[in-house]
């Protein structure tokens, strides 16, 4: 998002950015509503998978990437392409 009093971006981690797509596909089978575990997600492995696709991410880049992969995935939309 640009800062319309001083234009500029206003949006941090571009290198969480970058890797958002892929940490998407990464992500898609564990918060598919057809692959639950009694009714529940299966969050707890998405941060494991992530971690392991991706070793170079902090915890917290982790944690921010499935995060909002959580909330694309439950709006029902799709990533949007940078």
């Amino acid at each position: 998002m640009i800062d319309p009093l001083h234009g500029t971006d206003r949006r941090t981690n571009p290198h969480l950015r970058v890797v958002f797509l892929e940490a998407c596909e990464v992500l898609r089978p564990f918060f598919d509503p057809d692959n639950t575990w009694g009714g529940q997600t299966h969050e707890h492995l998405a941060y494991r998978a992530l971690h392991e696709q991706l070793p170079t991410l902090t915890p917290l880049d982790i944690f921010v990437l499935v995060s909002a992969a959580k909330r694309v995935f439950h709006s029902g939309e799709h990533p949007a392409q940078p």
